[in-house]
């Protein structure tokens, strides 16, 4: 299960390349940060760099967005234009996907963000990434719902237009062609 986690050497290569190059043409999500230092974070961090990579294969684009100048951690958020491609038509959470009757999805995106070792953006994070372009103009992503909200069958998602964020609702159980999900990923020392 733990090499399930680990990328080959090409791959890491490949990733980090990916991730140079993302970094260097969006600046504006950085500003102060310095490549070398997160890319010696990553190379120590291999199950982070490979929640990267999934994060990267589903279609997210992860960029670092943010650095804790205390603890030096970096976080990395889904920055794909739309919600990404390969994570989309999945319920909220289990419990949604197991009270569906029929037409079930492969998954839902509570799990998928846990079997990929990401987290779903929060509300203020998702508003936070608006700061950085316009994500989900024709698309919505879920969002980390409240335990109240949940309790009583809903799920949040949330999406841009006319120059704002608007976080909607819905039954936990529903799902859409054009809805994802969009994670983030906390990378700090010592973190394998």
């Amino acid at each position: 299960m733990e090499n399930k986690k680990k990328l080959s050497p090409e791959q890491v290569e490949d990733m980090l390349r990916t991730l140079k190059n993302r970094f260097e043409k969006n600046m504006n999500r950085h500003k102060g940060l310095i490549w070398t230092e997160i890319q010696v974070k990553l190379e120590a961090n291999s199950e982070k760099l490979w929640s990267l990579y999934e994060m990267e294969r589903t279609g997210g684009e992860p960029d670092v967005v943010a650095q804790d100048k205390k603890t030096g951690e970096y976080t990395f958020y889904d920055c794909s234009e739309e919600s990404p491609k390969g994570r989309r038509s999945l319920c909220y959470d289990r419990e949604g996907l197991e009270s569906r009757k029929e037409f079930k999805p492969e998954n839902c995106a509570v799990d998928m963000a846990a079997d990929m070792g990401i987290e779903l953006l929060t509300e203020e994070e998702y508003r936070e990434l608006q700061n950085f372009g316009k994500f989900d103009t024709k698309t919505s992503s879920w969002i980390k719902t409240p335990d109240d909200i949940r309790k009583l069958g809903g799920a949040l998602f949330a999406n841009y237009h006319y120059d704002n964020v608007f976080v909607y609702y819905n039954s936990a159980p529903s799902y859409y062609a054009a809805r994802g999900f969009r994670g983030k990923l906390k990378i700090y020392d010592n973190c394998d």
